[in-house]
């Protein structure tokens, strides 16, 4: 991977990173469906002038049905869930549960599209549960807290996976910055109706409004766009390690700005679903594969 790549790699983990601070701060005053239009509403404008091609408009009109339904799996649904679990988690451990949704990509690619799951693959889904498990019964055994928000992350990552899917089944052909942008739109198309539920009846602090532009100008307009960017200079496997990033960040970002500390069961559990990605992901394997070469080499 170039220096340029790397920078790319690691400014995105940042970035995704504290979206979830960012959540912990703007939620609780915009509230969960205000924050939500919000975010898609501002992230299609970040995309909108890579939507105004021909060709673009074009994919838009040829491809809405799936760009819909996903917009609603991998877009609306698990941002509302997350906002939820935001209120009740720390960030840190909203970042490490985020790192599950490529095992529920694997899971859902073997039981919908017939991919197979090698056995490591299998082993590295039972790292991922025990991981969750460990962080579960920390949070809500240890701290007296409610299961519904851990499952809300789980919910969220499980839409991560079907989304994955969906796109790789109806959306192949398609431009990814179109994608993208198609979907958050009908997202907010979507989600509107749902301003209704909890509008704030107070104007959101300054503070709050920082966090939400954050979130939704930076955290998924140019995260996204920084995303497709590190796909086209580094390729698509080393564009998926900024899954062992986020969580690193979101524990530090955390830690440094909100005061967050987490236990030896968040990290434990941590380090099992880093691992469990690591092994569904292939990128254990390349990397052993990788070693042995240099050591061949020598």
């Amino acid at each position: 991977m170039s220096n340029r790549a790397l920078a790319a790699l690691l400014l995105l983990g940042a970035i995704w990173g504290a979206s979830f601070m960012f959540m912990r701060v703007a939620a609780p005053e915009f509230g969960i469906f205000t924050l939500v239009e919000l975010r898609t509403v501002l992230a299609t404008l970040v995309f909108l002038p890579f939507l105004v091609s021909q060709s673009a408009r074009a994919m838009l009109k040829a491809y809405w049905r799936p760009m819909a339904v996903l917009g609603l799996i991998n877009t609306g649904v698990p941002f509302i869930l997350f906002n939820y679990a935001s209120l009740h988690l720390q960030s840190g451990v909203l970042a490490i549960l985020n790192a599950t949704a490529p095992m529920f990509g694997a899971l859902i690619a073997m039981l919908w599209l017939n991919d197979r799951l090698s056995p490591s693959g299998f082993v590295g889904l039972v790292c991922g549960f025990l991981g969750v498990v460990l962080i579960s019964f920390e949070k809500a055994i240890g701290a007296s807290l409610s299961l519904i928000p851990i499952l809300a992350v789980l919910g969220a990552t499980c839409c991560y996976g079907f989304g994955a899917c969906l796109l790789k089944k109806s959306l192949a052909g398609v431009k990814s910055v179109v994608v993208a942008g198609g979907s958050q739109a009908w997202a907010s198309l979507l989600l509107c109706p749902l301003l209704f539920v909890d509008f704030p009846s107070e104007l959101p602090s300054a503070l709050a409004w920082i966090n939400a532009l954050a979130l939704a100008i930076g955290g998924t307009g140019i995260a996204y766009l920084l995303y497709f960017y590190v796909i086209a200079i580094a390729g698509p496997a080393k564009a998926i390690m900024v899954g062992y990033l986020v969580p690193l960040f979101g524990i530090v970002w955390g830690f440094f700005f909100l005061g967050e500390r987490l236990s030896w069961m968040d990290f434990s559990g941590g380090g099992l679903i880093l691992l469990g990605i690591s092994l569904t992901s292939g990128v254990a394997q390349r990397g052993y594969r990788w070693a042995m070469g240099q050591s061949s080499v020598h």
